[in-house]
């Protein structure tokens, strides 16, 4: 009986330890993701068990027409945005038995956004966007499908500001959903 008692502990130890070790985020995860909504090539890069932060940047579409207007145009404009996570349900994932790969839970996130004038890819000539920067507040869920597919929801409510004299800031909506692969 003696000898057992050991063998029972270690094994006991060793599925506590793998167990807290499953409850943790990934270490880095790099991928792309597309929508109806632009298209983000990012990195997420796991600061404790439950944060991250994704560094990202994106091509974000712009459309415009109707009455209002001669043509009707679209564009696409590059932006960069850095954004801690906070995956706040990754333990109760795992309890139930629901995979965490490659961050498959809920989470809270402060994205800060940079929109330069770099450039502007559109079917009207001239279009230039004004440099802003925003910072909105969001939840979001992610889920992984496959091996490497994942999809993710995004909603948020911030406030951002054009970097020219005569703008005031103003509100931005943040609705996204992407479909993606993890590299």
């Amino acid at each position: 009986m003696k000898k057992v008692s050991p063998v029972i502990l270690l094994l006991f130890y060793t599925f506590s330890y793998s167990q807290k070790e499953s409850e943790k985020i990934s270490k880095s995860i790099t991928g792309i993701q597309a929508g109806l909504i632009g298209l983000d090539v990012y990195n997420e890069m796991r600061i404790s068990d439950h944060i991250s932060l994704r560094t990202q940047v994106s091509l974000n579409p712009s459309l415009w027409g109707g009455d209002a207007y001669s043509e009707t145009g679209f564009a696409l404009s590059p932006s960069i945005s850095i954004a801690p996570k906070f995956y706040y349900n990754i333990s109760k994932r795992v309890n139930k038995g629901y995979s965490v790969k490659n961050n498959s839970g809920n989470y809270f996130s402060a994205r800060l956004e940079y929109l330069p004038d770099l450039f502007v890819i559109s079917n009207t000539k001239n279009v230039h966007v004004n440099d802003m920067i925003s910072i909105i507040p969001n939840w979001g869920l992610r889920r992984n499908f496959a091996s490497h597919f994942n999809y993710e929801l995004r909603l948020g409510l911030g406030i951002g500001k054009i970097l020219k004299k005569g703008y005031d800031p103003q509100i931005i909506p943040d609705i996204s959903f992407k479909v993606g692969y993890d590299f």
